[in-house]
């Protein structure tokens, strides 16, 4: 009688697990750590994988690591401000989306001074309901098919979120 043959991944009576679902990164940036984990948390519960960072250059250490998707940044940050951090993430992966918020009326002028410098960022406003944000998140992630029919892009295995 012949032996089976078992692969060292598998054993038997053991289930195999189920292929991972793509979840797209998102770095989330706010200065105000609760309003960082609690913005990371719900989007880690829609099926995002969500990373929060509390200033400019945690947020460049863990872009480094794990590159986003989506960069969701306060614009008021110590040190480097969140479109300084966006325009530099824009260079390190030109394929990241971009979404800025700000409480701070004076804003404005940062904003300007990065679409001269040719960066047009979308600006939200605080305080954002949840399910504003988490739509503003998924617009940027999952482009309809009228967007990308626009751009001229095909749909490929969008993720869908639930």
């Amino acid at each position: 009688m012949p032996i089976p043959h078992i692969s060292p991944q598998e054993s038997p009576g053991e289930e195999r697990p189920a292929v991972a679902r793509y979840r797209p990164r998102v770095l989330v940036v706010d200065d105000e750590a609760v309003i960082a984990d609690t913005i990371a948390k719900i989007l880690s519960l829609r099926g995002y994988a969500a990373t929060a960072a509390y200033d400019g250059d945690g947020a460049l250490e863990s872009a480094l690591l794990a590159p986003p998707n989506l960069l969701l940044s306060d614009v008021i940050l110590p040190g480097i401000s969140g479109i300084e951090l966006a325009q530099t993430i824009t260079r390190v992966y030109p394929d990241c989306k971009i979404l800025l918020f700000s409480g701070q009326a004076s804003t404005v002028d940062l904003m300007a001074s990065a679409q001269r410098a040719g960066h047009h960022f979308t600006l939200l406003s605080k305080p954002l309901p949840p399910e504003e944000l988490l739509n503003h998140v998924a617009r940027q992630l999952n482009p309809s098919h009228e967007q990308l029919a626009a751009s001229g892009q095909a749909l490929h295995g969008s993720p869908a979120i639930e």
